[in-house]
Protein backbone atom coordinates (compact mmCIF):
# COMPACT_ATOMS: atom_id res chain seq x y z
CA UNK A 1 0.00 0.00 0.00
CA UNK A 2 1.32 3.44 -0.93
CA UNK A 3 1.42 5.58 2.18
CA UNK A 4 1.06 9.36 1.72
CA UNK A 5 3.27 11.37 4.04
CA UNK A 6 1.53 12.22 7.31
CA UNK A 7 2.00 15.46 9.23
CA UNK A 8 4.49 15.11 12.08
CA UNK A 9 2.94 13.82 15.27
CA UNK A 10 4.34 14.70 18.67
CA UNK A 11 5.93 11.93 20.68
CA UNK A 12 3.38 10.29 22.97
CA UNK A 13 4.35 9.49 26.51
CA UNK A 14 3.16 6.34 28.22
CA UNK A 15 -0.45 6.80 29.24
CA UNK A 16 -1.12 9.76 26.90
CA UNK A 17 -4.47 9.55 25.11
CA UNK A 18 -5.08 7.77 21.85
CA UNK A 19 -7.14 10.34 19.98
CA UNK A 20 -9.91 9.67 17.44
CA UNK A 21 -11.40 12.50 15.42
CA UNK A 22 -15.21 12.44 15.36
CA UNK A 23 -17.16 14.15 12.56
CA UNK A 24 -20.77 14.83 13.55
CA UNK A 25 -23.54 17.20 12.37
CA UNK A 26 -24.52 19.12 15.52
CA UNK A 27 -25.93 22.38 14.10
CA UNK A 28 -28.29 23.30 11.26
CA UNK A 29 -28.52 22.80 8.38
CA UNK A 30 -27.17 19.43 9.53
CA UNK A 31 -29.62 16.85 10.80
CA UNK A 32 -28.95 17.65 14.45
CA UNK A 33 -31.03 14.83 15.92
CA UNK A 34 -29.09 12.27 13.89
CA UNK A 35 -25.84 13.89 14.96
CA UNK A 36 -26.81 13.74 18.63
CA UNK A 37 -27.62 10.03 18.39
CA UNK A 38 -24.41 9.32 16.49
CA UNK A 39 -22.34 11.18 19.08
CA UNK A 40 -24.12 9.41 21.94
CA UNK A 41 -23.11 6.04 20.51
CA UNK A 42 -19.52 7.16 19.92
CA UNK A 43 -19.18 8.58 23.43
CA UNK A 44 -20.72 5.57 25.16
CA UNK A 45 -18.29 3.19 23.47
CA UNK A 46 -15.32 5.41 24.37
CA UNK A 47 -16.49 5.56 27.99
CA UNK A 48 -16.85 1.78 28.25
CA UNK A 49 -13.46 1.16 26.63
CA UNK A 50 -11.77 3.54 29.07
CA UNK A 51 -13.56 1.90 32.01
CA UNK A 52 -12.09 -1.41 30.81
CA UNK A 53 -8.51 -0.07 30.71
CA UNK A 54 -8.37 1.91 27.47
CA UNK A 55 -6.11 1.06 24.54
CA UNK A 56 -3.31 -1.01 26.04
CA UNK A 57 -3.36 1.17 29.14
CA UNK A 58 -3.84 4.48 27.31
CA UNK A 59 -7.16 6.34 27.48
CA UNK A 60 -9.19 6.75 24.32
CA UNK A 61 -10.20 10.35 23.58
CA UNK A 62 -12.73 11.74 21.08
CA UNK A 63 -11.90 15.03 19.40
CA UNK A 64 -15.31 16.13 18.11
CA UNK A 65 -15.87 18.49 15.18
CA UNK A 66 -19.28 19.73 14.06
CA UNK A 67 -19.66 19.40 10.28
CA UNK A 68 -23.10 21.13 10.11
CA UNK A 69 -23.78 19.20 6.86
CA UNK A 70 -21.11 21.30 5.10
CA UNK A 71 -18.63 19.34 2.92
CA UNK A 72 -16.05 22.14 2.97
CA UNK A 73 -16.25 22.41 6.74
CA UNK A 74 -15.78 18.64 7.00
CA UNK A 75 -12.72 18.66 4.73
CA UNK A 76 -11.18 21.46 6.80
CA UNK A 77 -11.89 19.49 9.97
CA UNK A 78 -10.08 16.46 8.53
CA UNK A 79 -7.03 18.62 7.85
CA UNK A 80 -7.12 20.01 11.39
CA UNK A 81 -7.57 16.61 13.03
CA UNK A 82 -4.72 15.16 10.98
CA UNK A 83 -2.44 17.96 12.23
CA UNK A 84 -3.59 17.27 15.81
CA UNK A 85 -2.29 13.73 15.46
CA UNK A 86 -5.48 11.68 15.69
CA UNK A 87 -4.98 7.98 15.02
CA UNK A 88 -8.15 7.71 12.94
CA UNK A 89 -11.41 9.41 12.01
CA UNK A 90 -14.92 8.22 12.87
CA UNK A 91 -18.48 9.27 12.26
CA UNK A 92 -20.46 11.50 9.90
CA UNK A 93 -24.10 11.06 8.98
CA UNK A 94 -24.61 13.03 5.76
CA UNK A 95 -23.39 11.19 2.68
CA UNK A 96 -22.19 14.20 0.68
CA UNK A 97 -20.28 15.44 3.74
CA UNK A 98 -18.78 12.02 4.41
CA UNK A 99 -17.62 11.86 0.80
CA UNK A 100 -15.70 15.13 1.20
CA UNK A 101 -14.16 13.83 4.43
CA UNK A 102 -13.27 10.48 2.86
CA UNK A 103 -11.58 12.08 -0.14
CA UNK A 104 -9.48 14.27 2.15
CA UNK A 105 -8.64 11.40 4.52
CA UNK A 106 -7.53 9.30 1.55
CA UNK A 107 -5.27 12.10 0.33
CA UNK A 108 -3.70 12.53 3.79
CA UNK A 109 -3.33 8.83 4.61
CA UNK A 110 -5.62 9.09 7.63
CA UNK A 111 -7.82 6.05 8.41
CA UNK A 112 -11.53 6.88 8.38
CA UNK A 113 -14.24 4.52 9.60
CA UNK A 114 -17.49 6.02 8.32
CA UNK A 115 -20.41 5.34 10.64
CA UNK A 116 -23.63 6.28 8.86
CA UNK A 117 -23.23 7.71 5.34
CA UNK A 118 -24.36 5.35 2.58
CA UNK A 119 -23.40 6.94 -0.76
CA UNK A 120 -21.79 4.17 -2.81
CA UNK A 121 -18.89 6.25 -4.11
CA UNK A 122 -17.45 7.73 -0.92
CA UNK A 123 -14.19 8.21 -2.82
CA UNK A 124 -13.58 8.65 -6.54
CA UNK A 125 -11.32 5.62 -6.71
CA UNK A 126 -10.66 2.57 -4.59
CA UNK A 127 -8.93 3.42 -1.33
CA UNK A 128 -7.27 1.45 1.45
CA UNK A 129 -7.80 4.22 4.00
CA UNK A 130 -11.58 4.27 4.34
CA UNK A 131 -13.98 1.63 5.66
CA UNK A 132 -17.71 1.84 6.34
CA UNK A 133 -20.14 0.43 8.90
CA UNK A 134 -23.38 1.55 7.16
CA UNK A 135 -24.64 -0.35 4.09
CA UNK A 136 -24.14 1.13 0.64
CA UNK A 137 -27.09 3.09 -0.72
CA UNK A 138 -27.54 0.78 -3.70
CA UNK A 139 -27.93 -2.24 -1.42
CA UNK A 140 -30.42 -0.66 0.99
CA UNK A 141 -32.48 1.14 -1.63
CA UNK A 142 -32.82 -2.00 -3.75
CA UNK A 143 -34.29 -3.71 -0.70
CA UNK A 144 -36.67 -0.76 -0.39
CA UNK A 145 -37.59 -1.15 -4.07
CA UNK A 146 -38.37 -4.83 -3.47
CA UNK A 147 -40.70 -3.72 -0.68
CA UNK A 148 -42.46 -1.28 -3.02
CA UNK A 149 -43.02 -3.94 -5.66
CA UNK A 150 -44.24 -6.45 -3.08
CA UNK A 151 -46.73 -3.87 -1.80
CA UNK A 152 -48.11 -3.43 -5.32
CA UNK A 153 -46.54 -0.09 -6.20
CA UNK A 154 -45.47 0.11 -9.83
CA UNK A 155 -45.86 3.87 -10.48
CA UNK A 156 -43.66 5.68 -8.01
CA UNK A 157 -43.18 9.44 -7.81
CA UNK A 158 -40.07 10.87 -6.15
CA UNK A 159 -40.17 14.41 -4.75
CA UNK A 160 -36.48 15.23 -5.01
CA UNK A 161 -34.17 18.11 -4.19
CA UNK A 162 -30.88 18.64 -6.07
CA UNK A 163 -28.13 16.60 -4.40
CA UNK A 164 -25.67 13.91 -5.36
CA UNK A 165 -27.30 11.71 -2.72
CA UNK A 166 -30.88 12.20 -3.89
CA UNK A 167 -29.87 11.85 -7.55
CA UNK A 168 -28.08 8.61 -6.71
CA UNK A 169 -31.18 7.32 -4.92
CA UNK A 170 -33.42 8.17 -7.86
CA UNK A 171 -31.06 6.38 -10.26
CA UNK A 172 -30.89 3.28 -8.06
CA UNK A 173 -34.68 3.07 -7.89
CA UNK A 174 -35.15 3.62 -11.62
CA UNK A 175 -32.47 1.10 -12.64
CA UNK A 176 -33.88 -1.53 -10.30
CA UNK A 177 -37.59 -0.99 -10.92
CA UNK A 178 -37.61 -0.50 -14.70
CA UNK A 179 -36.67 -4.12 -15.61
CA UNK A 180 -39.35 -5.28 -13.16
CA UNK A 181 -42.13 -3.23 -14.70
CA UNK A 182 -41.90 -0.23 -12.40
CA UNK A 183 -41.91 3.45 -13.37
CA UNK A 184 -40.21 6.32 -11.52
CA UNK A 185 -41.67 9.81 -12.00
CA UNK A 186 -39.41 12.67 -10.89
CA UNK A 187 -40.88 15.76 -9.23
CA UNK A 188 -38.39 18.64 -9.02
CA UNK A 189 -38.87 20.30 -5.65
CA UNK A 190 -37.02 23.41 -6.84
CA UNK A 191 -40.06 24.17 -8.99
CA UNK A 192 -43.02 22.68 -7.08
CA UNK A 193 -44.94 23.69 -3.97
CA UNK A 194 -46.48 20.95 -1.81
CA UNK A 195 -49.87 21.74 -3.38
CA UNK A 196 -48.40 21.40 -6.86
CA UNK A 197 -46.95 18.04 -5.83
CA UNK A 198 -50.48 16.85 -5.10
CA UNK A 199 -51.64 17.88 -8.55
CA UNK A 200 -48.68 16.07 -10.15
CA UNK A 201 -49.49 12.91 -8.21
CA UNK A 202 -53.07 12.96 -9.47
CA UNK A 203 -52.01 13.60 -13.08
CA UNK A 204 -49.28 10.90 -13.04
CA UNK A 205 -51.50 8.26 -11.40
CA UNK A 206 -48.65 7.42 -9.02
CA UNK A 207 -49.55 5.10 -6.16
CA UNK A 208 -46.52 6.00 -4.02
CA UNK A 209 -44.64 9.22 -3.28
CA UNK A 210 -41.08 9.00 -1.96
CA UNK A 211 -39.59 11.91 -0.01
CA UNK A 212 -36.08 12.51 -1.38
CA UNK A 213 -35.86 15.82 0.43
CA UNK A 214 -34.51 17.37 3.61
CA UNK A 215 -36.07 17.28 7.05
CA UNK A 216 -37.96 19.12 8.43
CA UNK A 217 -38.20 21.34 5.33
CA UNK A 218 -39.67 20.53 2.89
CA UNK A 219 -40.53 16.98 4.03
CA UNK A 220 -42.99 17.97 6.77
CA UNK A 221 -45.06 20.41 4.64
CA UNK A 222 -45.24 17.87 1.81
CA UNK A 223 -46.56 15.16 4.13
CA UNK A 224 -49.14 17.47 5.70
CA UNK A 225 -50.40 18.65 2.31
CA UNK A 226 -50.62 15.20 0.74
CA UNK A 227 -52.35 13.74 3.79
CA UNK A 228 -55.03 16.41 3.60
CA UNK A 229 -55.75 15.95 -0.13
CA UNK A 230 -58.74 13.62 -0.44
CA UNK A 231 -57.74 12.77 -4.01
CA UNK A 232 -54.62 11.05 -2.64
CA UNK A 233 -56.15 9.00 0.16
CA UNK A 234 -54.77 5.78 -1.36
CA UNK A 235 -51.26 7.10 -2.12
CA UNK A 236 -48.50 5.69 0.06
CA UNK A 237 -45.84 8.13 1.28
CA UNK A 238 -42.37 6.66 1.74
CA UNK A 239 -39.03 7.96 3.04
CA UNK A 240 -36.20 5.54 2.24
CA UNK A 241 -33.59 7.90 3.72
CA UNK A 242 -35.07 7.45 7.20
CA UNK A 243 -36.60 10.81 8.08
CA UNK A 244 -39.33 9.21 10.30
CA UNK A 245 -36.74 7.42 12.47
CA UNK A 246 -36.32 10.24 14.97
CA UNK A 247 -38.81 11.54 17.57
CA UNK A 248 -38.85 15.01 16.02
CA UNK A 249 -40.73 13.54 13.05
CA UNK A 250 -43.57 12.30 15.24
CA UNK A 251 -43.56 15.53 17.24
CA UNK A 252 -43.95 17.68 14.11
CA UNK A 253 -46.42 15.49 12.25
CA UNK A 254 -48.38 13.53 14.85
CA UNK A 255 -50.68 11.00 13.22
CA UNK A 256 -49.73 12.29 9.75
CA UNK A 257 -46.20 10.94 10.30
CA UNK A 258 -47.32 7.33 10.75
CA UNK A 259 -47.46 4.65 8.04
CA UNK A 260 -44.53 6.15 6.11
CA UNK A 261 -42.08 3.29 5.42
CA UNK A 262 -38.37 3.97 5.75
CA UNK A 263 -35.07 2.12 5.93
CA UNK A 264 -33.32 1.39 9.20
CA UNK A 265 -30.32 -0.79 9.91
CA UNK A 266 -31.28 -3.05 12.78
CA UNK A 267 -31.71 -6.83 13.10
CA UNK A 268 -34.91 -8.53 14.15
CA UNK A 269 -33.35 -8.99 17.59
CA UNK A 270 -30.36 -7.19 19.04
CA UNK A 271 -27.47 -9.26 20.37
CA UNK A 272 -26.98 -9.35 24.15
CA UNK A 273 -24.40 -6.58 23.67
CA UNK A 274 -26.91 -4.60 21.59
CA UNK A 275 -29.64 -5.01 24.20
CA UNK A 276 -27.33 -3.75 26.95
CA UNK A 277 -26.15 -0.81 24.83
CA UNK A 278 -29.76 0.05 23.97
CA UNK A 279 -30.62 0.33 27.67
CA UNK A 280 -27.72 2.67 28.40
CA UNK A 281 -28.29 4.78 25.29
CA UNK A 282 -31.96 5.16 26.16
CA UNK A 283 -30.91 6.60 29.54
CA UNK A 284 -28.35 8.94 27.97
CA UNK A 285 -30.66 10.21 25.24
CA UNK A 286 -33.87 10.20 27.31
CA UNK A 287 -35.52 8.56 24.31
CA UNK A 288 -35.26 5.36 22.30
CA UNK A 289 -31.91 5.19 20.48
CA UNK A 290 -32.04 5.15 16.70
CA UNK A 291 -29.98 2.79 14.55
CA UNK A 292 -27.59 5.74 14.08
CA UNK A 293 -26.62 5.55 17.76
CA UNK A 294 -25.75 1.87 17.32
CA UNK A 295 -23.66 2.74 14.26
CA UNK A 296 -21.67 5.16 16.42
CA UNK A 297 -21.08 2.59 19.13
CA UNK A 298 -20.02 -0.08 16.63
CA UNK A 299 -17.60 2.32 14.94
CA UNK A 300 -15.64 2.86 18.15
CA UNK A 301 -15.80 -0.85 19.02
CA UNK A 302 -14.07 -1.63 15.71
CA UNK A 303 -11.47 1.13 16.02
CA UNK A 304 -10.66 0.15 19.61
CA UNK A 305 -10.03 -3.44 18.57
CA UNK A 306 -7.81 -2.36 15.68
CA UNK A 307 -5.85 0.13 17.78
CA UNK A 308 -5.41 -2.36 20.62
CA UNK A 309 -4.13 -5.04 18.24
CA UNK A 310 -1.98 -2.96 15.91
CA UNK A 311 -1.15 0.25 17.76
CA UNK A 312 -1.98 3.81 16.73
CA UNK A 313 0.09 3.78 13.54
CA UNK A 314 -2.14 5.04 10.73
CA UNK A 315 -0.79 2.80 7.99
CA UNK A 316 -1.12 -0.34 10.14
CA UNK A 317 -4.70 0.64 10.98
CA UNK A 318 -5.59 0.94 7.30
CA UNK A 319 -3.89 -2.37 6.52
CA UNK A 320 -6.00 -4.09 9.17
CA UNK A 321 -9.49 -3.49 7.66
CA UNK A 322 -9.68 -6.88 5.89
CA UNK A 323 -8.70 -8.70 9.10
CA UNK A 324 -11.33 -7.09 11.36
CA UNK A 325 -13.79 -9.44 13.11
CA UNK A 326 -15.60 -7.59 15.89
CA UNK A 327 -18.87 -8.45 17.62
CA UNK A 328 -20.97 -5.32 17.30
CA UNK A 329 -24.39 -4.45 18.60
CA UNK A 330 -26.04 -5.75 15.41
CA UNK A 331 -23.85 -8.69 14.47
CA UNK A 332 -20.25 -9.57 13.62
CA UNK A 333 -18.53 -6.74 11.75
CA UNK A 334 -16.11 -7.70 9.00
CA UNK A 335 -14.98 -5.70 5.97
CA UNK A 336 -14.56 -6.82 2.39
CA UNK A 337 -14.26 -5.44 -1.12
CA UNK A 338 -17.71 -5.15 -2.70
CA UNK A 339 -18.20 -4.57 -6.46
CA UNK A 340 -18.95 -0.92 -7.20
CA UNK A 341 -17.96 0.24 -3.69
CA UNK A 342 -14.71 2.20 -3.38
CA UNK A 343 -14.12 1.60 0.35
CA UNK A 344 -13.83 -1.38 2.69
CA UNK A 345 -17.44 -2.32 3.37
CA UNK A 346 -19.29 -4.24 6.07
CA UNK A 347 -21.43 -6.42 3.81
CA UNK A 348 -24.00 -6.30 5.15
CA UNK A 349 -25.54 -4.85 8.27
CA UNK A 350 -29.14 -6.05 8.81
CA UNK A 351 -31.70 -3.91 6.94
CA UNK A 352 -35.39 -3.42 7.64
CA UNK A 353 -38.22 -1.44 6.07
CA UNK A 354 -40.32 -0.14 8.95
CA UNK A 355 -42.96 2.48 9.68
CA UNK A 356 -44.59 4.11 12.67
CA UNK A 357 -47.74 2.26 13.71
CA UNK A 358 -50.83 4.49 13.08
CA UNK A 359 -52.41 3.06 16.23
CA UNK A 360 -49.33 3.90 18.31
CA UNK A 361 -46.94 6.29 16.46
CA UNK A 362 -44.07 5.71 18.91
CA UNK A 363 -44.02 2.00 18.00
CA UNK A 364 -42.35 0.72 14.84
CA UNK A 365 -43.73 -2.03 12.60
CA UNK A 366 -41.33 -4.15 10.54
CA UNK A 367 -42.79 -4.41 7.03
CA UNK A 368 -39.92 -6.05 5.14
CA UNK A 369 -36.37 -7.28 5.87
CA UNK A 370 -33.36 -7.82 3.66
Amino acid sequence: MNTPPSPPVAERSEGSPVRIGALVPLTRPGWVEAGQHLLAGLELAVSEINDAGGIVGRPLELVVRDTAADPRRAAAAVDELARLGVAALAGEYHSVVARAAAVRADALGLPFLCSSAVLDALTEQSTQWVARIAPAQSHGWQIYADFLLGAGHGRIAVAAEPSVYWASGTRILRDYLAPRGGTVIELDMRALTPTAVCDELVDSRATALLLLVGHPEPAVPIVKTVRRDQRLAEVMIGAPAGQPEFPEWAALLGDDGAAIPFLRYLPERLSPLGARVETVLRERLAEAPSFVAFEGYDTIAVLAEVLSSHGADRARTAESWPRVAVEGTRGKIQFSRTPGISVWQWAWTPIQVVDRDPAEPNRFRVLHAG
